[in-house]
């Protein structure tokens, strides 16, 4: 651009002489539009988009106030992640979707895509992006994607004068098209992040656009640009033709402490390659704002100053009463679905122990996914393999906090507890594979233990925002986990040491574990895939099945009579006398202890709301 004739310097402006833009996001609301655990059906205290409201209108009217213009967007994986998110698709589909509702009622300029917003086919993605109030947009789609855009500009005038012309794009993870494969495959292919968005930037300026605003539902990953990367936010705001990223995906926080030291980041400030970028968590934890000085005027706007900050929904933030009112069908309805009764437990189902103890309610959901199977593979000749089923929690504390986990009384089974044991839209899948790979299916789960020194005291299990969802427990075999040793895998999947192994007795049948023995393995759709960098299963042979829901499967598990314990927990921590490690779960395992063998000791509910334990290994 030209340099931009004498000014003022003026922080916002008017007219020719400068304009302040001030850009609002959310990202990864996962259907968190009312403060209501749909689990439970109980309310909660301030979270959720009926919240981030009220901090949207404070925001847009604090700028508003001086002259500014403001751009309000979402950045992606908002249709799922609640039950009212599968209870609109499948019994209000003609309806106009909840939270394109909301997004009209607060002015959302664009949305953005991200990897959940395909878990429900790709004709229910089009049929919600035709209804949305303003364009919804991804950049690195390729195919026919209807309604959906590839790019948009747009222009916004202050109201004492002067225009900026602004430029969208929007990126989400080529993985997805691993993942959601069963939608996706013969329709959707997506390209890489950084080179879609390289082009598609330098083109929006070719255009005339001012600045170029990149909605990208991706964390932030390695400085390193990687061809297919699923974390690519660093590289991205590095291409020099982007002036500000909204990243996403990986529901952490920028501006925030959690990337400080990171290459090319500067974490207290929200600049990634001096760009300005936000993170904002997820569920409307937080809004994403970004203000931007302009000056120049008619040869050009350039930015002259930019501030990146996150505002949290804090415990006296009020209700935006208009959204709750917009909300509130969509509430009742998803509140009187889920009450449907489907069957009886006989015993009480949790995931308070699921990191590190004895799960049932995971075995019931083992059992689940292989009694629905069963029948196709006994079609396909196959139901004399060993058939094995592999879970893994989707509720374990974490980042979402000490209430975040499954608890299903003992006794009547309704829909609502079916959502609880599994909240994710995953399609069943049997892969056909050997012992071998089975193995280092297992070492991939156990890397995300912490390694605990042999002798020590109090290290922890595993990190606080442990990724509990790539804990896959294997059932219809017996094996252990030793903390102790260094992982075989590092997150991304790639191999450590060819030596390295933390799984061991691992036993089929009671005998150990052939490494050429043929087994198939009933997982999730997201699994088969290789999602969450389980590399070794994206070659896997997969079995012919009719579609099954997972969700489905546990339902109909529960109306054929009352579900037993299913199949036993099939893994215990490896015995290392003297040595302790400390785990957090929810409040509510307080009189659930004695569930744990081995011995164990009750540190307390910390100041972050967990259950802290001491655990002798």
């Amino acid at each position: 651009m030209p340099p931009p004739e004498p000014q003022d310097d003026r922080p916002t402006g008017h007219g020719a002489q400068g304009i302040g833009l001030r850009i609002l996001a959310t990202t990864d609301l996962h259907m968190h539009l009312c403060a209501h655990d749909y689990y439970s059906d109980k309310p909660l205290g301030p979270t959720g988009l009926t919240y981030t409201a009220s901090l949207i209108r404070a925001a847009r009217a604090e700028a508003e106030a001086r002259g500014d213009v403001v751009l309000l967007v979402d950045n992606g994986d908002v249709l799922q992640g609640t039950p009212m998110g599968d209870v609109v698709m499948a019994d209000h589909a003609q309806d106009t979707h909840p939270a394109m509702q909301a997004f009209a009622s607060l002015g959302y300029d664009a949305i953005g895509l991200g990897n959940h917003d395909f878990d429900f086919g790709v004709d229910a993605l089009m049929r919600v992006a035709a209804q949305a109030p303003c364009p919804v947009i991804s950049t690195n789609l390729a195919g026919k994607t209807g309604p959906i855009r590839s790019e948009v500009q747009l222009t916004l005038t202050a109201p004492g004068g002067g225009s900026v012309r602004l430029g969208l794009l929007s990126v989400l993870p080529p993985q997805t098209a691993l993942w959601n494969a069963h939608h996706l495959a013969g329709r959707i292919e997506i390209d890489d992040m950084v080179e879609v968005a390289r082009r598609a930037s330098a083109r929006l300026k070719a255009d005339g656009c001012d600045l170029v605003v990149v909605l990208a539902h991706t964390g932030l990953g390695s400085a390193t640009e990687t061809a297919m990367a699923e974390q690519a936010a660093i590289p991205i705001a590095g291409l020099g033709s982007i002036d500000a990223v909204i990243a996403g995906h990986s529901h952490q926080l920028l501006p925030g402490p959690v990337h400080a030291g990171m290459d090319s980041v500067d974490a207290e400030a929200g600049r990634i390659h001096d760009t300005p970028v936000v993170l904002p968590g997820w569920g409307g934890s937080h809004l994403g704002q970004i203000d931007l000085r302009l000056s120049g005027g008619s040869a050009g706007w350039e930015i002259s100053g930019a501030e990146a900050r996150l505002i949290s929904v804090a415990p006296d933030t009020p209700a935006d009463p208009e959204l709750a009112r917009i909300l509130a069908p969509a509430h009742a309805a998803t509140r009187a679905a889920l009450d449907r009764p489907v069957g009886r437990a006989e015993r009480r189902l949790h995931s308070y122990f699921c990191l590190f103890g004895p799960d049932h309610a995971l075995a019931v959901t083992a059992d689940a996914q292989a009694d629905a199977v069963r029948p196709a593979l006994q079609a396909a000749g196959l139901d004399g393999l060993p058939l094995l089923s592999s879970v893994a929690p989707s509720k374990f504390g974490a980042r979402a906090g000490p209430d975040a986990y499954t608890d299903v009384a003992e006794g009547e089974v309704t829909l609502r507890s079916v959502a609880d044991l599994h909240v994710y839209r995953n399609e069943l899948r049997v892969l056909r594979l050997s012992g071998a790979v089975l193995a280092d299916w297992l070492e991939m789960a156990a890397s995300l233990f912490c390694e605990v020194p042999e002798g020590s005291a109090d290290v922890a299990l595993f990190p606080d925002d442990v990724a509990g969802y790539n804990f896959d427990v294997i059932h219809g075999l017996s094996y252990e986990i030793d903390p102790t040793r260094p992982a075989r895998f590092t997150a991304e999947g790639r191999l450590t040491s060819a030596g390295a192994r933390r799984v061991g007795r691992i036993c089929l049948g009671g005998s150990a574990l052939d490494p050429g023995q043929e087994v198939l393995v009933v997982t999730n759709s997201y699994r088969a895939g290789g999602g969450g960098n389980f590399l070794g299963l994206r070659g896997a042979g997969q079995v012919a099945l009719p579609p099954i829901e997972l969700q489905e499967a546990l339902a109909s598990y529960f109306r054929a009579g009352p579900a037993g314990p299913g199949y036993a927990p099939p893994w215990r921590l490896a015995a290392r006398p003297g040595t302790s490690v400390q785990v957090r779960t929810g409040p509510g395992a307080a009189d659930l202890l004695g569930e744990l063998p081995g011995p164990r000791e009750d540190l307390g509910i910390g100041a972050d709301g967990f259950l802290h334990l001491r655990l002798g290994l």
